[in-house]
């Protein structure tokens, strides 16, 4: 082999390699953005074609509430577009990315909830609405308040620490020690996309039932211990507005990672 050849194919190997862990890094797309593959769709009202057309793939999104949804669709109905679309797959140990951002439209119960959808984890029972865990995604126009990285957990209450108006607040800084289940509000982020027609990353950090961590733009906004539940599906919703989601992926654990490598 000539000096050239061996330069060639050194450097091929070294862009196949560079692009393995820039790319990959452990990651996998459960989302091909072509379509829905791998992942089953169900709404309120049970209606399987109407599911098809709630969830649209467009452009390597999956838009819910498209141009195929007048706008004010069904306000104040009986929400019947309320639902989600879920993996097939249970998982356990898990860094799950993806991104959103907020439409125009609006839908279903909007008027009390405002801008609202979310992605649920360690989902045991997928009914309407899910046994499960929750990432809130969620803008109030009326407070300019975000609500995105909240936690709405089912059953159980978590182990949780928080300040004086019950927003997410470590230990360290003063937190104070509380069981929570419900609605678990988190920090106010120092950035985050509302109505301005950009992308929001988000990161869900879950093992097993130790813990969960919610990532906004990748700031830290919500601890949650003792989780309720260690495994299960993953569902993102439609609920009361137009929504696009994006880059979704997922790496999986075979063992707890500790929690201090993420804080």
């Amino acid at each position: 082999m000539n000096k050239t050849v061996f330069l060639f194919s050194f450097l091929h190997l070294l862009v196949i390699n560079l692009g393995f862990s820039q790319q990959d890094n452990g990651f996998k797309k459960i989302f091909n953005g072509k379509d829905l593959d791998g992942w089953y769709l169900k709404l309120k009202s049970g209606d399987e074609e109407l599911a098809k057309k709630v969830y649209a793939v467009e452009k390597g999104t999956v838009h819910v509430f498209n141009d195929s949804f007048p706008d004010q669709y069904e306000l104040n109905g009986d929400n019947a577009t309320h639902g989600l679309f879920y993996t097939r797959k249970k998982y356990s140990k898990f860094i799950l990315t993806f991104e959103y951002k907020w439409g125009d439209r609006v839908a279903n119960n909007f008027q009390r909830w405002q801008y609202d959808a979310g992605c649920y984890y360690h989902v045991v029972d997928d009914k309407i609405w899910p046994v499960g865990i929750e990432y809130q995604i969620r803008y109030d126009h009326t407070q300019s308040q975000n609500h995105t990285g909240d936690f709405w957990v089912s059953k159980k209450p978590i182990t949780w620490y928080g300040d004086q108006e019950s927003r997410y607040l470590p230990a360290e800084k003063g937190g104070i020690k509380a069981p929570k289940k419900g609605e678990v509000l988190a920090a106010n982020p120092k950035k985050f996309n509302a109505l301005n027609g950009k992308w929001n990353k988000c990161e869900v950090i879950v093992m097993g039932d130790e813990y969960a961590i919610h990532k906004l733009n990748g700031e830290i906004v919500n601890v949650g211990t003792d989780l309720p539940f260690s495994e299960g599906v993953i569902g993102f919703q439609s609920e009361t507005a137009e929504i696009f989601y994006r880059n979704i992926k997922i790496r999986e654990f075979e063992e707890v990672i500790p929690m201090e490598k993420w804080l």
